[in-house]
């Protein structure tokens, strides 16, 4: 009754639906599972976002960090949205998902897989306190390129000061790194489909702030401010940190080429 009367009051329909989701995907297994993924052995940190189905745009994210005795979960689990359509198999250090839904430009899918988690960016000159990660500041003349005949397809480029800031003159589609709202003020790029780029495949793949608990991505992975901020502090560049992002039942399918 008073989850009904909570949902009914504030409208929270999909982080209530990602905490009930919450009690499944985070099973007691979870940790064993992560550590059958055999991860290089240089990554002793793990940001792990499960969601219901290929299907859902709302998920949870549980850290984990290996110690002596083994991989364990760090904090409560945090609500996340992800892709409005849900997740394709992404590129990164995973084997690609052949046979299965692939992520590719335009499709309003969140990668699947696993990745090497990169910059940092922001708004301010300095990054959030607390913060190790590399971290560099997003101004008006920075662009993510997603025109997918551009050789800067899938990269950050910058406008020199002597250039004219009109991004049109250089690529037929990009996404501005300095928005008019908050979704950028602090965010942190995954590295989806970087070594190698294929042209097609997706683009511009970030974690950063939600617009809100109810709007989903056009394929990046958002959470709360407060949420996104907790994470960007406890990640280490020495911890070779990753993201493992999947379905729930798609974990244990996951696989590297080979042993790390």
């Amino acid at each position: 009754m008073l989850s009904r009367l909570i949902i009914e009051k504030t409208g929270l329909v999909p982080v209530f639906l990602c905490l009930l989701f919450c009690l499944s995907a985070c099973s007691p297994g979870l940790e064993q599972q992560v550590a059958q993924l055999h991860l290089p052995k240089a990554t002793t940190q793990v940001l792990l976002v499960t969601s219901a189905d290929w299907k859902a745009s709302s998920g949870m994210l549980q850290r984990l960090e290996k110690n002596t005795i083994g991989w364990q979960r760090v904090g409560d689990a945090i609500p996340v949205r992800v892709g409005r359509n849900g997740l394709g198999w992404g590129i990164g250090l995973h084997l690609d998902g052949a046979g299965g839904v692939q992520k590719m430009e335009g499709d309003g899918k969140a990668p699947a897989g696993i990745f090497p988690l990169g910059t940092v960016f922001g708004y301010a000159s300095q990054p959030p306190i607390g913060v190790q990660m590399p971290y560099r500041m997003a101004s008006e003349r920075d662009y993510f390129i997603d025109a997918i005949e551009s050789p800067d397809y899938n990269h950050w480029r910058s406008l020199a000061p002597t250039q004219a800031n009109e991004p049109k003159q250089h690529w037929r589609s990009f996404e501005r790194m300095r928005r008019d709202d908050q979704q950028y003020e602090y965010g942190m790029i995954v590295g989806h489909n970087v070594f190698p780029t294929v042209a097609g495949r997706g683009s511009a793949i970030f974690m950063h702030v939600w617009l809100n608990s109810d709007t989903p991505t056009s394929g990046c992975t958002a959470m709360a401010e407060t949420d996104l901020l907790r994470v960007l502090a406890w990640l280490k560049p020495a911890s070779n940190p990753l993201l493992v992002q999947v379905p729930v039942r798609s974990l244990a399918a996951l696989r590297l080429p080979e042993a790390q």
